[in-house]
């Protein structure tokens, strides 16, 4: 597996967030699983220049520069196959998008959309709550745009 920053900046990332939060000995778990599969991932008989690790215990995220070899279809459902292996593993949903993320002193929090949006009416949540806006589409995004306050992320759009 590649280092991230080896990576180019219009490399494409998937991002799969929890339902809950991994233990660390799952993260250890599922980073093994990761690496793995990115040792091993290709496309069309080429190795894809990747990279994948767990985040903040909650977050998937999976990236491949596709500089040199494209991901082809095959490869992408290749990689939706671990994402579903390590959801039937863990018990966790990989695919809700409902499910907000959110920093609260410094460790993420988890809220389904009404929960949220009683937090923000109470003023446990604020415009400037970070939010994770789990759909960067490349390496420079999930750099600068991954995690940004309620008030310019499109989370804002449904509260």
């Amino acid at each position: 597996m590649n280092e991230i920053s080896t990576l180019a900046p219009n490399s494409r990332v998937w991002i799969y967030q929890s339902d809950r939060l991994f233990s660390q000995e799952e993260v250890n778990e599922i980073n093994l699983v990761l690496e793995n599969f990115c040792h091993q991932w290709a496309a069309h008989g080429k190795s894809l220049k990747s990279f994948a690790k767990v985040y903040y215990n909650c977050f998937v995220v999976l990236m491949v520069d596709e500089s040199n070899v494209t991901a082809s279809g095959c490869s992408i459902d290749s990689s939706v196959k671990v994402i579903r292996e390590i959801m039937s593993k863990y018990k966790v949903d990989l695919l809700n998008r409902m499910i907000f993320a959110y920093l609260e002193d410094g460790e993420v929090k988890l809220s389904n959309r009404p929960d949220f949006i009683q937090k923000l009416k109470q003023g446990d949540i604020s415009d400037d709550t970070i939010v994770f806006n789990n759909l960067v589409k490349d390496k420079l995004d999930f750099e600068t745009q991954w995690k940004l306050p309620l008030a310019q992320s499109w989370h804002k759009q449904l509260v």
